[in-house]
């Protein structure tokens, strides 16, 4: 019997902002590696062990999780899309749900797709030491062995020192800097990563026993679910009546039937900037403790992180301490590095202003591509467009503006009303204000453009719609 991973891939990650922000979180970018961390967590939850993973996200991230499968060859078994964020209970009952109506007897390990496990293989035989419990009807939790008295972790109290499966006697809320030290001398505590290992049947019925309340709208949810595009899309009515709790909160606290794994391998939430600089310097330890990548450099520092994410730029350090740097094209961060769990208050602080920087990045992320801002006035703006092999804009027409369309690189289809034009490097085409238009990408290789537009008004919903193979609105 194989185990189905399921992939949680809903969070906004404002910790590590200004790299991960709500339009395109943490989980998505290439923070330590050349992969995301949802396409390692992918990764390594994949081979003999694994049957092909199930996972929960959001619309606005539906089709991003869908090319980052994609670009590692692996095909999910499903694509869940929640329609609110309500937390982890709601989104692992409705995985558990829908595991049983393919399998009765089916496995789940649940995994937040963010964190850094390195070595796959060891954490793979953690997964092994559970999996008999979990066919036995326990819940197995995976606990960490704490490399540092931890505040920013919540523990498990394990019954007993061991690999395990232990008995879980307690989860322990983030504790103060003594209480962490006091757990991590006495041996059995451990942190709590998050991952879960169950029957499905198992939590279904562990929801049933001590928050009924979720049950009924989750399977409502599921029944009136609407596929859309190879998309399970979550019905919002019955969703919406769910509270929004963890399912720590909502079932696991009040469980009796609670096991834990000891994991001894190398393990990190990446839950803020330190943490980032501690992993690099586990990889790669610097001299002086300064964490510098391609396009920083740091001069006489001691226990900095200077990180550049925009290879036209170069950040540079000099006899700075204890400081992080974090720069991104519209976007600087710099903070004590003691202060990393507080970035969330510098995203709260922007929003309160309306700046754009909170939440949005200048690359915008579609379902054929992306598209960035290289220059914006009043009444015209220049973009960049990269559009994917094989990947259609829809067609569509604008009150406010005309565009002038000038291939870069690849290939372009485009159709204004009634004419159908193939635009190779160098060529061009303007479309005027009105006029019914779209561009495909015949090609094999990505198709980049520039495009000026120009009008009395840019805004992205001067759109109208005809057709869309994405199903927008």
């Amino acid at each position: 019997m194989t185990i189905t991973p399921v992939l949680l891939a809903g969070g906004s990650g404002t910790r590590l902002w200004p790299v991960s922000r709500k339009s395109f979180p943490k989980q998505f970018a290439p923070l330590v590696g050349e992969e995301s961390l949802f396409q390692a967590s992918a990764r390594r939850l994949s081979g003999p062990r694994y049957a092909a993973p199930l996972v929960m996200t959001n619309a606005d991230f539906r089709f991003i999780v869908a090319e980052q499968l994609d670009q590692i060859g692996v095909t999910p078994a499903a694509i869940l899309i929640e329609p609110a964020g309500k937390n982890t209970a709601p989104a692992i009952l409705a995985a558990a749900l829908a595991a049983v109506e393919n399998d009765p007897d089916a496995i789940l390990l649940v995994a937040p797709s963010d964190h850094v496990v390195p070595d796959a293989e060891a954490f793979g035989r953690a997964v092994d030491l559970g999996l008999p419990a979990a066919r036995a009807g326990r819940i197995v939790t995976f606990g960490i062995a704490p490399a540092r008295p931890e505040t920013g972790y919540g523990y498990m109290e394990a019954e007993g020192e061991g690999e395990g499966p232990l008995l879980l006697r307690r989860f322990v809320e983030k504790p103060d800097a003594e209480n962490a030290a006091r757990m991590i001398a006495q041996g059995n505590y451990l942190w709590n990563a998050g991952i879960f290992l169950f029957a499905a049947q198992t939590m279904i019925e562990a929801f049933r026993a001590h928050a009924p309340e979720y049950l009924e709208p989750v399977q409502a949810a599921l029944n009136e679910a609407q596929t859309d595009l190879g998309f399970l899309r979550l019905a919002p009515e019955p969703w919406d009546r769910l509270p929004d709790l963890s399912v720590d909160y909502a079932v696991l606290e009040k469980a009796d039937n609670l096991s834990v794994v000891r994991y001894s391998g190398h393990w990190s939430d990446l839950g803020g900037w330190d943490a980032v600089w501690h992993e690099t310097q586990r990889d790669d330890p610097a001299e002086r403790g300064a964490v510098t990548d391609a396009h920083s450099t740091a001069i006489d520092c001691d226990n900095v992180l200077l990180r550049a994410q925009d290879e036209g730029m170069e950040v540079v350090g000099i006899g700075l301490k204890d400081v992080m740097v974090v720069a991104t094209r519209d976007a600087v961060l710099v903070a004590g590095m003691d202060r990393a769990q507080e970035v969330r208050r510098a995203v709260s602080a922007l929003k309160d202003k309306g700046a754009r920087q909170a939440e949005q990045f200048q690359r915008d992320h579609r379902p054929w591509g992306w598209f960035e801002t290289l220059a914006l006035a009043d009444r015209f703006q220049v973009k960049r467009i990269v559009v994917n092999p094989g990947a259609s804009l829809s067609l569509q027409s604008h009150f406010h503006r005309s565009e002038h369309w000038i291939v870069v690189s690849g290939t372009a289809r485009v159709t204004v009303d009634d004419t159908v034009t193939l635009l190779t490097e160098n060529q061009s085409i303007y479309v005027p204000l009105g006029a019914v238009h779209r561009l495909e990408n015949p090609g094999k290789v990505p198709m980049v453009l520039i495009e000026v537009q120009t009008g009395a008004y840019l805004g992205e919903d001067d759109i109208v719609r005809y057709e869309d193979i994405y199903s927008r609105d």
